[in-house]
């Protein structure tokens, strides 16, 4: 018997490829309910659908895919007492996030008017995501102060700097962590009151992982002490009913987009294929898919590497609709316009 899958109509990549060895059902987002998914053995979903007990309760629901990084919004533990296996897309997007951290980076140096060489950045979190950011910013001659402590924990202290340490020396911190909230290092509102207290050197505040891990009250706050030299938030508290206040005082402001390149959704929708193929045993040969041509290389030297990065992606285009609508929100996000990656060498 064929199982019953129902997908996140807004996947790209998808139609079409299940439909032979499963029973596919499209359905958007707010769609997505209990009595929808009652006698579906699969779910392909996104961040936006919330998977609990709300949702899953008296359902026949075997197996959650999400296209994404992020898991928060799966209730692991209720899938664990249930007996509902669960995956995510780890990595898919990493180097959509890279671009997007670049480019604002580019975009705060220009309008700072100064050079990168030699500025400090502070990266918290260093997986898939904030490794590919540490090369782009040893790539740019900046010095990489690095914190994840699940991995200084496994790997030993000597390559990793704390948090003080990081409010101390960066110039530039961006956060690239799950949201968690227990465990031996939660990182709901990591970023604090306390935190913004220790900066030495009025950095650039980058959140494109999880809204939530910035306190956005203390940051606004930092921001009037002076603390902050700017920010750049891509992923809010209480999304899709943002901060008026902090979306004007952003340097940039973005509507959770920052892994949102045509190659990352791509990666995410292969994974999400892999995954459903292997636990339901579908046979499906995916080793030909391929729905984006192959993105641009660019070779260049040190000195053009900011203009390459503002051009690759015109970053204050997406910040300049969310600001001007940011009821539009949830639509700026849905029907983001195609973003191809580019991968970028610098020669020596």
């Amino acid at each position: 018997m064929k199982p019953r899958i129902i997908i996140d109509r807004n996947i790209p990549f998808i139609e079409g490829m299940l439909e032979s060895v499963a029973d596919v059902t499209y359905l958007a987002a707010a769609e997505i309910t209990n009595s929808s998914v009652r006698s579906a053995d699969c779910l392909i979903v996104r961040t936006r659908t919330r998977c609990d007990a709300a949702l899953l309760d008296g359902t026949d629901i075997r197996l959650i895919v999400t296209a994404t990084i992020g898991y928060d919004h799966i209730d692991t533990a209720y899938c664990a007492a249930h007996n509902i296996t669960w995956r995510n897309a780890p990595g898919c997007n990493a180097a959509s996030v890279q671009q997007y951290v670049g480019a604002a980076i580019a975009e705060w140096a220009a309008a700072q008017g100064t050079a990168l060489q030699g500025k400090t950045a502070g990266i918290i979190g260093v997986g898939h995501v904030g490794s590919k950011v540490e090369n782009l910013c040893a790539m740019l001659g900046m010095n990489v102060l690095r914190n994840d402590p699940p991995r200084a924990e496994c790997e030993g202290n000597a390559l990793f700097s704390t948090l003080d340490e990081i409010a101390e020396q960066a110039d530039i911190i961006t956060l690239h962590t799950p949201l968690t909230r227990g465990g031996n290092y939660p990182t709901f509102h990591m970023i604090d009151s306390g935190f913004f207290s220790k900066l030495k050197r009025k950095p650039l505040i980058i959140n494109a992982a999880r809204g939530g891990i910035v306190d956005e009250e203390a940051l606004m706050q930092a921001m009037d002490r002076n603390l902050v030299g700017g920010c750049v938030i891509d992923c809010w508290e209480h999304e899709p009913d943002i901060s008026p206040a902090l979306l004007q005082r952003a340097f940039i402001a973005t509507p959770h987009i920052a892994g949102y390149s045509a190659d990352g959704k791509a990666n995410a929708t292969l994974m999400s294929l892999k995954t459903v193929n292997s636990i339901f045993s579908l046979g499906l040969d995916l080793s030909h898919f391929a729905p984006l041509p192959p993105k641009r290389q660019i070779y260049i030297n040190g000195d053009e590497a900011l203009d390459v990065l503002r051009s690759s992606y015109d970053i204050l285009r997406d910040s300049r609709l969310l600001k001007a609508a940011p009821a539009r929100f949830e639509h700026f996000r849905s029907h983001y316009p195609i973003r191809r990656e580019c991968g970028i060498t610098v020669l020596p």
